[in-house]
């Protein structure tokens, strides 16, 4: 049978993967919210979404569906909210008697994850997160065949992510460390999280650069040494952009071979669901280590010394 589902930050960058998802798990959106009402997109899935541009009033509407007919009350909340009202918004879905699906990074700070684990306990639902790489299958390959390697192989490994964004981005919420957590836990979380599935817990880090724009590093991890690179600036994307066409780039070189995964993101958030829906979502232990490490990170000073573990793309006029 289907599920209700309801979303906060519907009017958002990312909503539209959840919309899709939603849709294509052949379940129904019944509530949205967001500050913003360009909201005309939810015409394409159904015309009698109730929606909000007060988070109080959305709440209170949950609230009242709670307590009538269990074929009415909403059954998921997908948070696409900013950052820093995850964890709130986490806690208002459990508090209607729903699941939460929780866009990356599922809070900001680690100290946030042990009362949401609380509140899960309290309540007896769950709040899963978006880790949509553990389910790409490019990467899921790649996973397969380093397990079946030799355990204590170090592997060089290069990351590099540059997704270009205008001045918008510094303007908004995502350029305000406090609100996105900065370009480590804004544009790299997922990043981060794969890196710690792929090759295992974190040791020593460094941060070699560090702005609103960009940030690199090194980190050490149980089967890797990695150099780290991320960006949001379009001059540092290897091609030449063009109005319309692609402005990421995401790839990742292990022992010199690469690994281009740029392409194949767009139905990764129906994958997510489907293993939510299945009972087979990440939750907030699989969560806890990259948000602990990009904390980290962001609080590292950055190293003044060449210790000879720079990420190719960090140019010289970036020092």
């Amino acid at each position: 049978m289907p599920k209700n589902f309801a979303i906060t930050g519907v009017a958002g960058y990312i909503a539209p993967r959840h919309l899709k998802a939603i849709h294509e798990t052949g379940n129904r959106l019944v509530a949205a919210v967001d500050p913003k009402d360009s909201v005309g997109m939810l015409d394409q899935y159904a015309f009698d979404v109730r929606f909000f541009t007060e988070f109080e009033r959305f709440d209170r509407h949950l609230e009242k569906l709670r307590r009538g007919a269990e074929a009415q009350r909403v059954h998921y909340l997908s948070i696409c909210s900013p950052n820093y009202l995850h964890d709130a918004h986490c806690r208002a879905a459990l508090r209607v008697g729903a699941d939460a699906i929780c866009e990356k990074p599922l809070v900001i700070n680690p100290w946030n994850l042990e009362p949401l684990q609380e509140l899960e306990q309290e309540t007896g639902r769950r709040i899963y997160n978006i880790l949509q790489l553990r389910v790409h299958p490019k990467l899921v390959q790649l996973r397969e065949s380093l397990r079946q390697q030799v355990r204590d192989v170090q592997h060089n490994v290069v990351l590099t992510y540059v997704t270009a964004r205008g001045f918008w981005y510094h303007t908004s919420w995502k350029g305000q460390t406090d609100k996105s957590g900065g370009i480590a836990t804004n544009i790299g979380i997922h990043l981060f999280d794969l890196l710690l599935w792929l090759f295992g817990e974190a040791g020593e880090s460094r941060v070699h650069y560090a702005d609103a724009h960009r940030m690199s590093g090194f980190l050490e991890l149980e089967r890797a040494r990695v150099t780290w690179f991320l960006s949001v600036d379009v001059n540092d994307l290897p091609f030449a952009p063009q109005p319309g066409k692609k402005t990421t780039y995401r790839s990742i070189t292990i022992d010199g071979e690469e690994i281009e995964f740029t392409e194949g993101f767009t139905d990764l958030h129906t994958r997510v669901y489907e293993e939510i829906l299945a009972g087979r979502g990440f939750g907030i232990n699989d969560a806890r280590p990259s948000i602990s490490l990009v904390h980290r990170l962001r609080n590292t000073p950055v190293a003044t010394a060449d210790d000879g573990l720079r990420h190719p793309f960090l140019a010289i006029e970036h020092t």
